[in-house]
């Protein structure tokens, strides 16, 4: 078949406005002769697109149609907007300063959904309006955090609630989910969410499927700190199944040398689950470096109980004070030792930011773990923790249901030394994984980060460009797509977007982000 009738089939299976409606009234914006990826993971093909007000009107050969805007895509790609589906980017966008989402934009980010890790607030409806306040630059969809429910209910206590306090957090969850949340979110690794039951987060998980919600986590273990990463993942597709709701194990990964290996294992209990009925998903961000808190990284939970005023005290009693040390020993070796741990941030001393632990602990001369208790008494720091391998984040990023995540924040330009994943996490995926080494093609690259996204989040008018659909769009120039922020440089926008439109409005326009906050918060729809 001759590429020009190849395009006609193309074109030919894709609905477009009859033109007896286009030739009554002009489109607002065609974009014309792109690469289309529409965001099911089909291969690139030559169609324009139409938009009218805030959604898609037509895609397929709109030559001649009337159009107040027409936007010349020759040689570019036109994709649906990016779903970032795990960020931390919800307190930034409620400020001023970071509301109209810069450093998203630039990556082709149209989407956000906040409170990972069970965190956030509680009171969704007061986030929603702190949200719109100032207006934002990107849609944000919101989770309920498991641990912020079971915080205001139970505090930082190590035990399972009582029948009456359990309702109480039903009836926190419940709350949300009227609010539209899209799901609820865990961090069980995490304190006080690791304090919890099983059958404590089915329970909950029970309330957001009565909402049609899903249930996405931080899994109780990504090495061997407690439960293993095998069975953590083995949690997810139970909740998952007795709930009767889609689980999502949130930044996969094999963490450290005593788990390199494990990946595979992974991989076959997702797709067990998935032959079985159960539907579990995965999201992955493109690198092999994790981010967290000393806290996070280091001390047990046992450690945690009752708060940080409690920690300070263990740490002051020299009976708890050497447990703790002994056990900050061990978690330093999960992670693969005191030279894989960078700081990222620590306010009151920032001359050790992208320095490793071990470098700073031998100028001090200290040993690393007494460095990391000195540092807790003074507030804590932020970590890159370097402990993942090259091959199982390819692994991982190869399966079908892996979404797209950063895990990033929405930083301060000039603060600290974040995690690149912040400012790069989308045109590095293409970048590096599609164009530099092969791992996966462009159009399923694509596809993890707008239609799967939009699927498993029941996003129902976004991730696909479609007669209807929302008009977040994305043209990119495929040679200049680049993530440019770097480990020791990390506050560096990405390169390569071209036009972006956020529901039809341009937040960037001829590669200039044009400041508009044209953003939504959006609810999910109950079943």
């Amino acid at each position: 078949m001759s590429s020009s009738k190849a395009r006609l089939f193309v074109l030919a299976l894709i609905p477009a406005l009859p033109l007896s409606a286009a030739a009554q009234q002009p489109y607002d914006v065609v974009i014309r002769n792109g690469r289309v990826l529409d965001g099911t993971g089909v291969p690139w093909y030559y169609a324009d697109v139409a938009i009218s007000g805030d959604r898609i009107s037509a895609v397929g050969d709109l030559t001649n149609v009337r159009a107040r805007r027409v936007i010349d895509a020759t040689g570019l790609y036109v994709a649906p907007g990016f779903i970032d589906v795990h960020t931390h980017a919800g307190p930034g966008l409620a400020t001023a300063e970071l509301s109209s989402a810069g450093p998203l934009l630039v990556q082709g980010i149209t989407t956000v959904i906040v409170n990972p890790d069970g965190g956030g607030p509680v009171d969704l409806a007061a986030q929603r309006q702190q949200l719109l306040e100032h207006g934002v630059g990107v849609n944000v969809a919101l989770l309920i955090g498991h641990g912020s429910v079971r915080q205001e209910v139970l505090g930082m206590e190590d035990r399972a609630p009582t029948p009456q306090e359990l309702e109480q957090m039903r009836v926190l969850v419940r709350a949300a989910m009227e609010e539209g949340a899209y799901g609820m979110s865990s961090g069980l690794y995490y304190s006080p969410g690791s304090y919890a039951t099983t059958e404590e987060v089915i329970e909950l998980s029970k309330v957001v499927g009565d909402y049609g919600g899903l249930y996405t986590s931080h899994i109780r273990d990504e090495a061997d700190y407690n439960i293993g990463v095998v069975a953590a993942v083995d949690e997810v597709i139970r909740i998952a199944r007795e709930a009767g709701i889609p689980g999502i194990v949130t930044h996969i990964k094999a963490l450290g040398p005593r788990v390199w290996g494990f990946s595979s294992a992974l991989v076959e209990r997702i797709e067990r689950a998935r032959a079985q009925g159960v539907e579990v998903w995965a999201d992955q961000y493109p690198y092999e470096a994790s981010g967290t808190s000393i806290t996070g990284a280091l001390v047990p939970r046992w450690a945690l109980v009752g708060g940080r005023d409690s920690l300070l005290a263990r740490i002051e009693n020299p009976e708890t004070r050497q447990r703790l040390r002994a056990d900050i020993l061990e978690n330093l070796d999960r992670r693969g030792g005191a030279a894989r741990l960078s700081f990222r941030r620590h306010e009151p001393d920032p001359s050790i930011e992208g320095r490793t632990l071990e470098e700073v602990a031998e100028e001090r001369g200290l040993e690393p773990v007494d460095l990391a208790i000195d540092l807790l008494k003074a507030g804590g720091a932020r970590l890159v923790s370097f402990n993942m391998k090259p091959a199982e984040v390819e692994l991982f990023m190869r399966q079908p249901w892996t979404m797209t995540c950063s895990d990033g924040d929405l930083e301060r330009m000039g603060v600290g030394k974040p995690h690149p994943r912040s400012y790069g996490t989308f045109p590095r995926k293409i970048r590096v994984y599609v164009l530099q080494r092969g791992v996966i093609d462009l159009a399923t690259a694509v596809h993890s980060m707008t239609g799967l996204s939009a699927t498993v989040f029941r996003l129902d008018d976004r991730g696909y460009l479609r007669p209807g659909a929302s008009a977040d769009i994305v043209v990119f120039d495929l040679e200049r797509l680049r993530d440019t922020a770097t480990y020791d440089d990390p506050h560096q926008l990405a390169e390569g977007m071209v036009h972006v439109l956020v529901n039809g409005a341009f937040a960037i326009e001829s590669g200039q982000l044009t400041g508009d906050l044209n953003g939504r918060v959006l609810s999910r729809r109950a079943r």
